[in-house]
């Protein structure tokens, strides 16, 4: 069973930058698909970004895309969420999901999905 721990939010101004991990631990890291989702208050939990067990496949919600990436380094057991060109919209708390996967190329967007969550680490965007 796979833990997840997040970091990395934090204030920061519209049009900024920051980079969020999630560190796994107690299970394979490459035997998961990794994700990442975000709830801001009084809305529902929203995809943003899902990366394959070996990092060669990702998606995201259209209202990253261009601006957010995610990636994943197996020596580390982490997977990362870069965000730029932050806007007062992304704030949120972000949450880091997995999903034991035996297909190398699957993704996944919905939280349905995932059985396994992280605390979540907040960002906020000042304008």
């Amino acid at each position: 069973q796979v833990q997840l721990v997040e970091s990395g939010g934090g204030l920061v101004q519209a049009g900024g930058s920051l980079r969020l991990s999630c560190a796994a631990s107690g299970g394979t890291f490459s035997s998961y698909v990794m994700g990442w989702f975000r709830q801001a208050p009084g809305k529902e939990r929203e995809f943003v970004a899902t990366i394959s067990r070996r990092g060669a496949n990702t998606y995201y919600a259209d209202s990253v895309k261009g601006r957010f990436t995610i990636s994943r380094e197996s020596a580390e057991n982490t997977v990362y969420l870069q965000m730029t060109s932050l806007k007062p919209e992304d704030a949120a708390v972000y949450y880091c999901a997995a999903r034991f996967e035996l297909f190398l190329g699957r993704t996944y967007n919905r939280a349905a999905d995932y059985g396994y969550w992280g605390q979540g680490t907040q960002v906020t965007v000042s304008s």
